[in-house]
């Protein structure tokens, strides 16, 4: 089995060449993507960049200040919708597709499923939301209708929910309900749903819904937003979950480690919470509810997150995401309405993000397709080395500690071995090129039953060769290392 890596995109803002970009603006005003931009081509990039899953971001009808009443879809009372587009978590008919994304509303459900066989044909996988908490406040659907009994009374979520309404799990009617559309969209092709603030559900729901789904597909997925760590076994075990986010632990942490605020020998102690559940959590730098690495809130610039990237890429089986944009460092520093300057690309309105732009017209910059150049070699790096995408890990920080040869606070080390191919990596975090030499402890040739004596080796990234001397006693590996950057020596004996 392949490592998953999970291309996160919300259709709404891709492959518009409507450049107009007014704050607040309407359809009409800065035009919508399609799920048509999403053609053969544009799929292929994505499978060759490394690319094994798309999560498809809002493909189900939600509330929206536009009006398709001529197709007998009307616009949502404006006073229940955030910006003009609305969000796509505030869905108002789970058995449809959202008109804006069609070319022709009338045929948007057939839209979506060439959508899918073309995603298909492309050897990709299509993951959708599924928004199990809540609906819009005004659920408008008619086939297998929600009732006042399927919500909570009061029924409007609290905090910044205001445009959606709690769904009661105290009912047994909306258990049935909610996983009847889960069948729907495996019915349709889906193989796999991202679900929203899976927290919020009980674990017996999720018991309930992942295990009727897989009786009959067998091979779709589940992946949980789950932000309470004390909540991850709960969910990963007995709610049927196959991976759950790591938010509140790895993206933290890195985020810290980016920003020079953490060392990187904190990176250690993140895997070791969940080393037990550890193939079941999921990375990501970015995705709809953070701030752009590229942004000023963040780090301001994507090669200075490189190291980040070939740590949670590189360092385990685990899943891995991206968000659309990511690999051309997007900045998301515009005031498009809702949200404001934040930092983050709007789910909210109506938008064209300025890498998504120069991508659809053919005029990425010379540095855009940089940094979509090294997210591609990781990308493919991480499942055309048997080792990265099957092999086992081995963290060397702690044999490394207060080393006078290696910077415990800037660089991570660890080693991935598969049979016959051992590949020693060293992600740097800081601004400067070093050299570092490595220590290899007797306990990983043990561990990993490690070839010794002179051994050969290749640098991934660069292509170099060189010898080593494995010893099971006294192994120290040596290698230069750019700024922000990584070296990964795959080692044959």
């Amino acid at each position: 089995m392949k490592k998953i890596i999970i291309y996160q995109v919300l259709p709404r803002l891709y492959g518009n060449t409507n450049n107009t970009n007014r704050p607040n603006g309407t359809l009409a005003d800065n035009g919508v993507g399609k799920m048509s931009a999403f053609d053969a081509r544009r799929l292929k990039e994505l499978r060759q960049m490394g690319v094994t899953h798309i999560w498809y971001t809002g493909i189900v009808r939600h509330a929206s200040k536009t009006d398709y009443s001529a197709y007998g879809l009307p616009a949502t009372n404006p006073e229940y919708v955030k910006g003009e587009a609305g969000s796509p978590y505030a869905v108002c008919d789970w058995y449809d597709v959202d008109p804006d994304i069609a070319d022709d509303v009338r045929m948007r459900m057939g839209e979506f499923s060439q959508l899918v066989e073309r995603t298909h044909k492309a050897g990709l996988k299509v993951i959708i939301d599924f928004v199990p908490n809540h609906t819009a406040r005004q659920y408008v659907g008619t086939y297998k209708p929600f009732t006042d009994e399927n919500y909570y009374p009061g029924r409007i979520c609290d905090g910044d929910w205001t445009d959606t309404a709690k769904l009661n799990y105290g009912n047994h009617d909306t258990w049935l309900k909610m996983t009847d559309i889960l069948l729907f969209w495996a019915a349709m092709g889906v193989d796999g749903v991202r679900c929203d603030m899976a927290e919020l559900v009980p674990v017996d729901f999720w018991e309930y819904a992942t295990r009727k789904v897989k009786q009959q597909y067998p091979d779709f997925i589940f992946i949980g937003e789950v932000y309470n760590p004390g909540l991850y076994r709960d969910y990963a075990t007995g709610g049927g979950f196959n991976y759950l986010y790591d938010k509140v632990g790895m993206y933290d942490m890195l985020r810290q480690v980016i920003n020079g605020r953490e060392p990187t020998f904190r990176i250690t102690e993140q895997w070791q919470k969940v080393d037990d559940i550890k193939d079941k959590m999921l990375y990501f730098l970015e995705n709809h509810d953070e701030q752009r690495i590229a942004s000023d809130f963040f780090v301001a610039d994507a090669r200075k997150a490189f190291p980040a990237l070939m740590t949670a890429v590189l360092m385990t089986k685990s899943p891995f995401m991206l968000y659309a944009g990511q690999e051309y460092g997007e900045r998301a520093m515009d005031a498009e309405g809702f949200g404001g300057v934040d930092g983050r690309t709007s789910i909210f309105d109506y938008w064209n993000p300025a890498t998504y732009y120069r991508k659809a017209v053919g005029q990425l910059t010379d540095e855009e397709r940089g940094v979509c150049e090294v997210y591609s070699t990781v990308l493919r790096m991480a499942n055309g080395e048997k080792a990265f995408q099957k092999g086992d890990f081995f963290d060397l920080m702690y044999v490394n500690r207060y080393s006078e040869t290696f910077d415990d606070s800037r660089q991570y080390a660890f080693i991935r071995k598969y049979k016959d191919e051992t590949i020693v990596v060293c992600t740097n975090f800081s601004d400067r090129d070093v050299r570092v030499s490595i220590n290899i402890p007797q306990h990983a040739f043990e561990c990993l039953s490690l070839p010794q004596g002179e051994v050969s080796a290749k640098e991934l990234f660069t292509g170099e060769e060189r010898t080593f001397l494995f010893e099971k006693d006294s192994t120290q590996v040596a290698m230069n290392i750019p700024a922000y950057y990584a070296a990964a020596w795959k080692i044959k004996k």
